[in-house]
């Protein structure tokens, strides 16, 4: 019947055949994609750069290091973690108590965790994990966080901590990974950092499992592979395997990303972040971490400064937008007080760059204007000096406000120093008039150390040596406020009482910049406590999809 047909006709009738079936193929696959969705699949492997050299990787003692802080992050398991919004929420807990009187924390254990090497995780665990941070021997960096806290367990899967007064923010402690009694208790104290399970075998009961670790023939570490956990108690990972690369700075990381040699860099810097996301398919992702960047006064240092007046003049002349537009590249947001906006508690102190109003406030208390441009009353010169770490942002950040300042009659000299000189001969003998330095808190802040009274000298944290006695009744309260509702007000409260003070000027809170191939599915931008709380629901991280229906 073909062949009885014209050559003509033929083709039409072959054209007519090869679009019926283009068409049926075309409505079976749009039938398909249509009633079906891509959900995540098993497999495939995420490589991820870090300037950094992994030497601990182990949850007392990684606190240091970024790179071990993330190897932890991924090989452990604490009682609590962090969900993708940054909340405390129960990990290896299945459950907890806190008695009425706030001191008595009981944890139940999910009875089906393992180690990595098949041991069953118990409350055995868990105590000698608190005994092994709370002994000096083991120098763990966590110590001062578990000081005065009794722990013991009352059965297999019960934990009891006993605190000598309330702390409400003890449940951040929890969070800490848990190492395996079985593993360790057999390596004495004098030994314990020196162990080849810090390193080369470390084993927890997280997400995945150490695989191997390469070293150059210096001895320095190029990379540590991972593997998931198939017995995960929280479900098996969707990518089967994690390698870590380390480099020594941050040209030698940016480079590495741009051979693909890495599909993802663990922080970037502002002024790389664009041509960043211009290479390789990645994605920007800008988290909110609570750190925050303070201007401290040491008001018995400098005479200009202890004017209250002056204080609140230097608070209307900072302009942190434009700090946050130049310094940070836009990677940044104001604060005008002692929190965060993304943090717990946090109240708007409604301060605004109004260079108008710093001038009618030194106007107005007798402050005039000099030949060179300073004023002055009294024979007291509106100058101090302002010392500052030599980081990037941070050194444009003081140009920027000693810029804003002058346009107000008042000069800040800024001092340049390392982060070393700074620490050892400046901030622990408070040898500055005025400090530019940072504070690192938490979504749910605890401000006591960086405002209470007792803690303006080494090794407290209140730089701006603040003494407030009713700061200190507030603060105190909080920590021991069982009610979340009382601590938000105590919180808030604190924070009016210190914009009507002036003891610091706090500017912003930058972003944490963290870039990822585009291949890599299931990471979220929300806050964080930490950089290697960004990893905290790596399991649901994805590279391969399946369709199933809907």
């Amino acid at each position: 019947m073909y062949r009885a047909f014209a050559p003509r006709d033929r083709f039409i009738l072959l054209s007519l055949i090869i679009l019926a079936l283009g068409a049926f193929v075309f409505w079976i696959s749009a039938g398909y994609l249509a009633m079906t969705k891509p959900v995540p699949d098993f497999g495939g492997q995420y490589i991820e750069g870090v300037v950094a050299q992994p030497r601990y990787i182990n949850p007392i003692l990684s606190q240091t290091s970024d790179a071990d802080a993330d190897l932890v992050e991924l090989l452990y398991a604490g009682l609590f973690r962090y969900d993708v919004a940054g909340r405390l929420e129960k990990h290896v807990a299945s459950d907890y108590q806190i008695s009425e009187d706030g001191k008595t924390y009981t944890v139940f254990l999910r009875p089906d965790v393992h180690f990595h090497d098949g041991g069953a995780l118990s409350a055995d665990d868990v105590v000698f994990t608190v005994n092994s941070i709370q002994d000096p021997a083991y120098k763990s960096p966590l110590r001062a966080n578990w000081l005065g806290v009794d722990v013991v367990a009352t059965d297999q899967y019960t934990v009891v901590f006993t605190l000598k007064k309330p702390y409400s923010g003890f449940l951040e402690n929890l969070v800490v990974g848990i190492l395996p009694k079985h593993i360790w208790e057999d390596i004495a104290p004098e030994n314990f950092t020196l162990a080849d399970y810090n390193l080369s075998q470390p084993i927890g009961a997280g997400p995945y499992r150490f695989d191997e670790i390469d070293k150059d023939a210096q001895g320095n570490i190029l990379s540590v592979r991972l593997r998931s956990n198939e017995d995960y108690f929280a479900g098996t990972p969707f990518i089967t395997r994690i390698t870590l690369r380390f480099y020594p700075d941050d040209e030698s990381l940016f480079s590495a990303f741009d051979r693909q040699e890495v599909m993802g860099m663990r922080s970037i810097g502002y002024e790389h972040a664009e041509a960043a996301v211009a290479k390789n398919g990645a994605r920007l992702y800008e988290l909110s971490l609570p750190r925050l960047f303070v201007v401290f006064f040491n008001t018995s240092k400098s005479v200009a400064l202890a004017y209250d007046e002056v204080r609140e003049a230097l608070t209307f002349a900072t302009d942190r937008e434009r700090i946050i537009d130049d310094a940070l590249h836009g990677y940044g947001v104001a604060a005008g007080g002692p929190f965060p906006p993304f943090v717990q508690g946090y109240h708007d102190p409604g301060v605004s760059y109004d260079i108008e109003r710093a001038n009618m406030l030194l106007d107005e208390h007798g402050w005039t204007l000099g030949d060179d441009g300073i004023r002055s009353k009294n024979g007291t010169a509106l100058s101090f000096q302002l010392s500052v770490p030599d980081w990037p942002e941070l050194m444009r950040t003081a140009d920027i406000l000693s810029e804003d300042w002058r346009a107000i009659g008042i000069r800040a000299e800024v001092k340049v120093l390392s982060q070393a000189d700074l620490q050892q001969n400046v901030i622990r003998p408070r040898e500055y008039e005025a400090l530019l330095f940072g504070q690192g808190s938490m979504l749910d802040p605890d401000p006591y150390s960086f405002w209470h009274s007792s803690q303006k000298s080494d090794p407290g944290l209140n730089l701006a040596l603040y003494e407030n006695k009713d700061i200190d009744e507030l603060l105190a309260g909080a920590r021991e406020a069982v009610d979340p509702e009382r601590r938000t007000e105590a919180h808030q409260k604190f924070q009016e009482i210190i914009m009507s003070d002036h003891p610091a000027i706090f500017l912003y809170s930058p972003n944490y910049l963290y870039v990822v191939s585009d291949i890599v599915q299931g990471i979220e931008s929300h806050p964080v406590n930490s950089a290697s709380s960004r990893l905290s629901n790596i399991a649901s991280w994805y590279i391969k999809t399946q369709r199933t229906g809907k």
